[in-house]
């Protein structure tokens, strides 16, 4: 029997989905899980009206845990296989650390079938989540293009020009020396998204950020040495204000005009208008990272746990399929929260053309759009986290000259290496 019609939902997904009852019952019987974080779980809650039309008879319940308390409580639930969900949301930097731990469902395998979809979603967006093994552990729903945004009212005062801060990092940190000295503003929140950045230039498909396919650690070499050398040298220079993103101090910089880039995903021009800085609108423009650097800031996938109940993964299958394959879904996702979508039929929508208001009415999601189909994914280790952590702290040592940059990298490559054969 067919499936009913949702509006935008691709044929193929259709023609494929479960097939409920004629006479569905007045009231659900059953009930599907959906473990969630913010803002996850409100578009999946604005797809409940979609999915009673779907499967009337089964109830949809988001449940939703704080960022670090979800993907906390989704550990332990595939370690005990306790208090599973029927479907999990996942960030995109913690599914390669699930992927290594098995306790996923691979989509390839019945009754998912994901493969037939590979050329519908975002290239990089999709390879994040393909283990080791070549198993496909989660579907993308969500991207973070990078992006610069800029201070179009500084760099004019300065008489600095997009170009100036785009056609190289060199570039980068010289226009940074004159908007220092013209109006006062620094370059950069930290010095650490520069080298956040840097270390995931010139990365060529397959190659992982801190350890090889072989877990060989990768920090002391040219890539990791050229990141820590522009760093040091913004730091020398006064060109960051030393404030973590997400401080108060942070927020203010960027209320008040103390800073005039920022470096981040393209969802931060919702968030800034929204709430970090609305009184800035205008003011902004967004531009590509400079010297052509291409970086993913967060996303969200969904993912089936390898011991959820066996007689509801169809129906856990049919609601990914919902946020992630309907057009009309992922579009509202991305009006109403910044979602970028990880499904590419979308971006032919008109709303892609539309002029940003934030932005001076600049057309900035065509940017964004280019620069996700240029990102390349990177194998994801189960010990990145640590190496993030490791690195960020080394970093500061040299920033301190508690360390140079070579006996620092040294230090990280020695520590890694004797985390890695764990």
């Amino acid at each position: 029997m067919a499936l009913p019609a949702l509006s935008g939902f691709t044929a193929q997904a259709a023609t494929q989905a479960a097939t409920p009852a004629v006479a569905a019952p007045a009231e659900p019987t059953d009930v599907l899980t959906v473990a969630a974080f913010p803002l996850v779980d409100d578009i999946a809650r604005a797809a409940m009206a979609d999915w009673r039309r779907l499967h009337p008879q089964v109830e949809l319940r988001v449940l939703t845990r704080q960022y670090s308390d979800h993907h906390t409580a989704m550990t332990t639930a595939l370690s005990t296989a306790v208090g599973l969900p029927d479907v999990m949301a996942l960030e995109s930097s913690v599914v390669g650390r699930f992927a290594q731990g098995g306790g996923l469902d691979d989509l390839r395998r019945p009754p998912y079938g994901i493969e037939a979809y590979r050329q519908q979603l975002v290239p990089f967006a999709y390879d994040q989540a393909v283990a080791r093994d070549g198993s496909v552990v989660a579907m993308p729903t969500d991207i973070g293009p990078g992006t610069m945004l800029y201070r179009h009212d500084i760099l004019a005062r300065a008489e600095v020009v997009e170009d100036d801060l785009t056609r190289s990092w060199d570039a980068y940190i010289a226009a940074g020396q004159r908007l220092k000295a013209r109006t006062g503003a620094y370059l950069i929140s930290s010095v650490q998204t520069i080298k956040d950045i840097m270390i995931r230039d010139g990365l060529n498909t397959g190659e992982g950020l801190y350890f090889d396919t072989d877990s060989r650690v990768l920090v002391n070499s040219p890539r990791f040495e050229r990141a820590f050398e522009l760093a040091l040298r913004a730091r020398q220079l006064g060109l960051d204000a030393k404030v973590s993103n997400w401080s108060n101090d942070w927020g203010a910089g960027l209320k008040q005009g103390r800073l005039a880039t920022e470096l981040s995903a393209a969802w931060l021009v919702g968030q800034l208008s929204s709430f970090v800085a609305p009184s800035t609108r205008g003011l902004w423009r967004a531009a590509p990272l400079p010297g052509g650097a291409q970086a993913a800031y967060g996303g969200a996938f969904y993912a089936i746990a390898r011991k959820s109940a066996p007689s509801r993964k169809a129906l856990a299958w049919d609601f990914i399929r919902l946020m992630t394959l309907d057009p009309a879904r992922q579009l509202q996702a991305f009006k109403t929260h910044d979602a970028f979508p990880a499904l590419r039929d979308v971006h032919a929508d008109p709303f892609f053309s539309e002029p940003v208001d934030f932005l001076g009415g600049q057309r900035a999601r065509l940017l964004w759009r280019d620069a996700a189909l240029r990102i390349t994914a990177m194998p994801v280790h189960k010990q990145n986290q640590f190496a993030e952590e490791v690195v960020q702290t080394e970093l500061d040592k040299v920033l301190r000259n508690q360390k140079t940059i070579k006996q620092a990298l040294a230090d990280a490559e020695a520590l890694l290496a004797r985390r890695a054969r764990r």
